[in-house]
């Protein structure tokens, strides 16, 4: 299979993150370590798992006119990622995440957006003909909405497919709902999206049923280890369960696998192979430390797939 062109718009943050052997409850200070810096935002972190797979991807973002937005330009870089529109604010330093992660990989995190956050209508006009060239558009909530809209609208002028990742959680106007093809909340966010809470199969089909009636054409839920449910109309979805790994950092698995769905699709698989496919990516993601770099090959996927049970489910178009 080749793959086509990913654009992915969003954030790239600078993450700063140290492992704790409990969360600090409020006004407590916690001895832990060890510290590790490095790349991160969702929207980096989902543009390196697709490129890691193989994908051609272009990143739209906003850093700093700092050392974290130089060194931002040279990750992507040596990802094999197009900076084309990375584009650089003078007033505004380049986004940082605080991560606490705990003794069961467990993630606690707090983002500062800074230049990321300022990412306007006016950036994204300006890759208007990458993403009429891409075969997906992925984007998340971790910019400005405004930049959001705008994907949307470019998106849908030149019929391309978008995956919204609704991450972090924001208001979504129900006009934008209508231009997303693919929608990736994990169980919080599809709480916040549509009042019913997660709690098994059934309750994930009435959530999911919800976001298909205000006009998203496929709902897949991440549920983490337990998996995802995935939903395109009709009495019932499917769900597919999460592979069984030894986790040690969960922080980045859901852009792992929003990363792997993106490179599937435009690869041409299936919606139901890509989503097992997406699956194993985030699932190799949470054995190593860290976020982007934690983001698995196409190799090491395709090697873990090989050692898995054949997943009818996942067969079909």
């Amino acid at each position: 299979m080749s793959s086509g062109i990913i654009t992915v718009v969003g954030s790239y943050v600078v993450d700063l993150m140290s492992r704790t052997p409990h969360m600090p409850k409020p006004g407590e200070t916690v001895l832990g370590g060890p510290f590790r810096m490095g790349p991160g935002g969702k929207g980096g972190n989902q543009a390196v798992a697709a490129a890691r797979q193989g994908s051609r991807v272009c990143m739209v973002t906003k850093v700093g006119n700092d050392p974290f937005g130089q060194a931002a330009v040279k990750h992507f870089q040596a990802e094999h990622i197009s900076t084309d529109y990375v584009f650089v604010d003078d007033a505004e330093a380049t986004g940082a995440a605080l991560i606490a992660v705990d003794d069961n990989g467990e993630n606690m995190i707090v983002v500062a957006l800074g230049a990321c956050g300022k990412l306007s209508a006016e950036d994204v006009a300006q890759a208007e003909q990458m993403i009429k060239r891409s075969t997906v558009v992925l984007v998340q909530l971790e910019t400005s909405m405004e930049a959001v809209r705008k994907t949307l609208e470019l998106a849908g002028t030149y019929g391309v497919p978008v995956i919204l990742n609704p991450a972090p959680y924001q208001p979504i106007p129900e006009e934008l709902l209508k231009g997303v093809t693919y929608i990736t909340p994990n169980e919080t966010e599809a709480f916040l999206l549509t009042g019913i809470e997660i709690t098994d199969e059934e309750s994930a089909y009435r959530a999911a049923s919800v976001l298909y009636r205000r006009g998203v054409k496929h709902v897949v839920i991440t549920l983490g280890k337990k998996g995802c449910y995935y939903y395109e109309g009709g009495p019932s979805g499917i769900l597919y369960p999460g592979f069984q790994v030894d986790a040690v950092d969960t922080t980045g698995a859901g852009d792992a696998f929003n990363g792997g769905l993106a490179h599937a699709l435009a690869e041409g698989r299936s919606i139901r192979q890509a989503v097992r496919y997406a699956n194993a990516v985030a699932a190799l993601s949470v054995t190593k430390i860290g976020t982007a770099p934690a983001m698995p090959s196409r190799e090491e996927v395709e090697r873990f797939l090989q050692n898995q049970p054949i997943d009818t489910t996942a067969t079909g178009a």
